[in-house]
């Protein structure tokens, strides 16, 4: 575990985080017309990793962004979904074929294949979700033509870790994830940090399962299975009342370990306001870390259609709003009355910096 976050830093560290999307650049290509109807030959293009572009979190939200920036270039947008690992490659080259302008890969997943596409076919734009595309860990872009989109999501976790620290009547809260990538534990990072920024400030003793920093509970993977199920209710069997699961679609069980506890929990989603996205989850579902992967993605698009592609890295933070915490939904009236307050004043300090977050991004 520690040798995967320790390459990933390196990686990180040699990329210019920027707060927005959009660069200078040469003026709009005469071959990405616009038709007299409105009509425009650009063609932008989406991969999903294994989770489906209906995961309701990850992909869903990458997909959206896509679809906006298809609509308003007036184009239609072209996704391929991938069912495995096996099937990255394939979808990029079927892609490459279409003639895609920009191809966006959704997920750490699918940077090894997304290099080796973009080293293939330098003339192409890409668009990389989560990862540096540093697949070889020497601390360099290994593609110049790929656009990393990176969220410090440990802020906002950080803001999520506070608020179930000041919510839970049990004094335990919890958190697993699917594997233990970095672009997972850094939210586990975040809401750890918060908890004892909470206890630090407050006097209390707020504990924090399944993550210590360094080991915890994870599932194997990224589907809503039995495991999932089990290892939220091996969190929930240790008092947790407060309960963030990290990994797209194993909130689902979460979800049922919740309702087969009898017990009054409260959830917390990633990635997308999950209150929103998932109507099953609004009895339970207190905040959500949300990663602005729809409007990022929109803006990487609606960059390259004007020929204003950037390859350089963008890094969403508190302050440029690419990560944020959502909104508290049917917990505004459950939570205390200071708290709301408290978030926007702990957010303040994490932009202004004399408040520190740590996480593989910094």
């Amino acid at each position: 575990m520690n040798s995967i976050r320790k390459t990933v830093v390196g990686g990180i560290a040699a990329l210019a985080a920027t707060t927005t999307l959009v660069a200078c650049g040469d003026a709009p290509s005469e071959e990405n017309s616009t038709g007299a109807d409105g009509s425009s030959d650009f063609l932008p293009c989406i991969v999903s990793d294994a989770g489906g572009f209906d995961d309701k979190s990850f992909n869903q939200l990458s997909f959206e962004g896509v679809e906006k920036a298809a609509e308003e270039i007036g184009t239609e947008a072209k996704g391929v979904e991938s069912n495995s690992e096996n099937d990255y490659g394939p979808n990029l080259d079927s892609l490459v074929a279409e003639g895609c302008d920009i191809i966006v890969s959704v997920g750490f997943a699918l940077a090894a294949a997304t290099v080796e596409s973009a080293n293939a076919n330098p003339e192409m734009q890409y668009a990389l979700i989560d990862d540096a595309a540093d697949t070889d860990f020497d601390g360099e872009k290994d593609a110049d033509n790929v656009k990393p989109l990176l969220y410090d999501t440990a802020q906002a976790a950080f803001l999520a870790g506070y608020a179930a620290a000041d919510y839970t009547k049990t004094g335990v809260v919890g958190t697993y994830g699917g594997q233990p990538f970095p672009t997972v534990t850094i939210f586990m990072d975040g809401f750890r940090q918060g908890v004892e920024y909470y206890n630090e400030q407050k006097d209390a003793d707020v504990e924090v399962v399944g993550w210590d920093g360094e080991n915890g509970s994870f599932t194997g993977g990224f589907e809503a299975n039995e495991k999932a199920t089990n290892t939220a209710k091996q969190l929930l069997d240790q008092d947790v009342d407060v309960i963030l699961p990290v990994g797209g679609p194993i909130y689902q069980g979460a979800l049922t370990a919740i309702a087969d506890s009898g017990r009054d929990i409260a959830m917390i989603g990633v990635d997308a306001d999950q209150f929103e996205t998932d109507p099953a989850t609004q009895d339970v579902i207190m905040t959500s870390i949300q990663k602005g992967m729809d409007v990022s993605t929109y803006d990487t698009v609606m960059a390259a259609s004007n020929g204003e592609f950037d390859p350089t890295a963008y890094v969403g933070t508190l302050e440029n709003e690419g990560v944020s915490l959502a909104p508290f939904h049917n917990f505004e009236d459950k939570v205390s009355d200071s708290l709301a307050d408290e978030i926007e004043q702990v957010k303040a300090g994490i932009i202004d910096g004399s408040i520190k977050v740590e996480s593989y991004l910094n």
